[in-house]
């Protein structure tokens, strides 16, 4: 009982600053946004290997982290009623379309939802790469997420060099080229 507890307070967080970040965008005027620069990633200063994790993809297909060793690799964190995550998919399935043949390797994590909730989300909203399922919320814990969505990124040996809070234009150059230069 007590997981579901945590569990429902992590989902009522998440749709709170989710609530707060639309708001903040339709306060803005659209020359405020204009001049708005992105920070694109945050560098971990501890260069610590990732929590490991063991989850299932929508075909009931088992992956670990160790699966995704030996090459970079992006974890977007996300859930299907977060606005930002919905914003940022097409950037991330178009950056997958730039690296997938780059030895760089891309993982969505869906955070507290049911097999069949992302099933009938992705028919709206396709997602070209790799789909993990974290039904109980036990994974995003380990990872320290303070808001959906939120990306890492990994080194080869697996270890967390960046992070983003927010969505991203993930099809940037500027941002895979920080990427790129850890293969």
């Amino acid at each position: 009982m007590n997981k579901k507890i945590r569990l429902t307070t992590l989902i009522l967080s998440f749709v709170l600053i989710a609530l707060y970040a639309i708001l903040i965008l339709f306060k803005e005027t659209p020359t405020n946004r204009q001049s708005k620069v992105e920070i694109p990633l945050t560098r971990l200063k501890n260069e610590i290997l990732a929590p490991d994790f063991k989850l299932s993809d929508l075909d009931g297909e088992m992956y670990s982290l160790a699966n995704y060793r030996g090459k970079p690799l992006i974890i977007n964190f996300w859930a299907t009623w977060c606005p930002p995550c919905r914003a940022e998919l097409p950037s991330m399935n178009r950056a997958w379309e730039k690296i997938k043949d780059e030895g760089i390797n891309m993982v969505a994590i869906n955070v507290g939802e049911s097999e069949d909730t992302v099933f009938a989300f992705m028919g709206e909203y396709p997602i070209a790469f790799t789909v993990l399922l974290d039904e109980t919320g036990e994974i995003i814990n380990q990872w320290s997420v303070k808001g959906l969505p939120t990306t890492f990124i990994l080194n080869k040996e697996g270890k967390l060099m960046y992070r983003a809070i927010g969505g991203r234009a993930w099809d940037s150059d500027e941002l895979l080229d920080i990427v790129r230069q850890l293969k």
